[in-house]
């Protein structure tokens, strides 16, 4: 998965976000439909399910540049393949408590679930998403040393 071309953004924060096809980025695009404001520094990676991510997406992601990451899918019990955002809590819950051993502040990582009817959720979901990453600032480089 080549997300380079997605992180372009020059100046300020950047922030990816995966979104479930079914769900949460049929919220999104609600949410643009219906012209509610959303933050110009998110870029959206549609995914068939959320339980098709895999972990090193987000480490990819963050490794590539973004200061942030949003992993969005349907609410369990409403996933379109059945289990899917099951697997996904499991496997995004263990990602987050390694996240501090890499170095990344477990507050860049967040996953959501959001139904394709929840725009104004989805609007309030990436605003405050979004400010919360604006606080923490860009995500510092390591520097490897020789």
């Amino acid at each position: 998965m080549d997300i380079s071309n997605t992180l372009d953004q020059k100046n300020g924060i950047k922030i990816v976000a995966f979104l479930c096809n079914w769900c949460s980025y049929g919220g999104a695009d609600a949410a643009g439909t219906a012209r509610l404001k959303q933050p110009p520094q998110v870029r959206i990676i549609r995914i068939p399910c959320s339980g098709w991510i895999n972990p090193l997406y987000p480490l990819k992601a963050f490794n590539e540049g973004a200061d942030g990451v949003l992993i969005s899918g349907c609410h369990p019990g409403d996933c379109h393949y059945a289990e899917g955002n099951y697997y996904a809590r499991r496997r995004l819950e263990v990602l987050g408590h390694f996240l501090p051993f890499m170095g990344i502040d477990p507050q860049r990582f967040r996953y959501s679930w959001i139904s394709a009817t929840e725009a104004q959720e989805w609007q309030t979901l990436i605003i405050e998403f979004t400010e919360k990453i604006r606080e923490l600032g860009p995500i510092k480089k390591h520097v490897e040393v020789s």
